[in-house]
């Protein structure tokens, strides 16, 4: 199958492999093109703007930073839905807003083109293994008989949620999970080293316990290494979970949790929130 491929950062290129390496005739496209060369040499052609993608593949899947880049990739003045094509099928893997999902959906479904929200977790370890956690929203049919078959080689927890949006409504309910234990970690650190015990220690045994987690296991070491290297950059977690307060507000919750993380995070001095992963947490903690 001839697939395009937009957006290749640290989780789009391994994601992007997968579909390569399963045989699949694959177009990239990245803003910054040296980010697309590792999977030219593999085998992908490169596509110098984003329209051509509906001009070389029947399926298109994104991966990108923020919504507004997503609104530019799909309805942008050089968008695809500028070269879209009745039958096509897009495939939004972006943590994105549901609002916006939905009008993707609404403007691609006016030409007869199908538009769909699948946004993962598991970060760059889950990329990299096809381990991802994949939360869809859009056509039930078309996901099923054309994309499922697809993210297969992405993912080993597959769940379809609804109609468009609903995949990106279940993905911000899954951040706000993340956004406490990553603050539990770390405190958690902060108290242990503060009493005098052995971090190193404590971590051995509370995450095969019942204080263990996803955030503990895969991101306590790397904060016990010092190792702030991004799996998924503080930046776009905080505008995660912006995304998911503003869905708040529309629908009248309260999450106070989610608050004082986001708070937190934001506390975090400008070049650690761009250029650190959200392991750094820790540093608010001056651990």
């Amino acid at each position: 199958m001839k697939i395009a491929w937009i957006g290749t950062g640290v989780m789009g290129e391994s994601m992007a492999g997968h579909l390569l390496d399963a045989g699949h005739e694959l177009f990239v496209y990245n803003r910054t093109k040296s980010k697309t060369e590792n999977l030219v040499k593999r085998g992908a052609k490169v596509l110098n703007e984003i329209k051509e993608a509906p001009l070389n593949a029947d399926i298109t899947f994104s991966m990108v930073g923020y919504p507004s880049d997503v609104e530019e990739v799909y309805l942008g003045e050089n968008g695809l839905i500028r070269t879209a094509k009745k039958g096509q099928i897009f495939v939004d893997m972006s943590t994105s807003s549901p609002t916006l999902a939905k009008t993707i959906s609404e403007e691609f479904s006016k030409i007869g083109a199908y538009a769909l929200d699948l946004p993962v977790t598991g970060g760059d370890i889950g990329a990299k293994n096809g381990t991802l956690s994949i939360m869809a929203g859009g056509d039930k049919e078309i996901f099923e008989k054309n994309v499922l078959p697809l993210v297969n080689h992405l993912g080993k927890n597959i769940t379809y949620f609804g109609e468009a949006g609903k995949g990106q409504y279940a993905k911000l309910a899954n951040q706000i999970a993340i956004a406490t234990t990553m603050i539990s970690v770390a405190e958690s650190f902060k108290f242990t080293k503060e009493v005098g015990l052995n971090i190193d220690d404590f971590f051995k045994i509370v995450s095969t316990g019942s204080g263990g987690s996803f955030s503990m296991t895969s991101y306590g070491p790397r904060i016990l290494k010092e190792d702030f290297k991004p799996g998924f950059f503080i930046h776009h977690f905080i505008k995660d979970m912006r995304l998911a307060l503003e869905e708040c507000e529309k629908m009248n919750i309260r999450l106070p949790g989610l608050e004082v993380a986001y708070k937190l995070y934001n506390e975090l001095e400008e070049e650690i929130r761009n250029t650190n992963g959200t392991q750094a947490i820790s540093k608010w903690y001056k651990l």
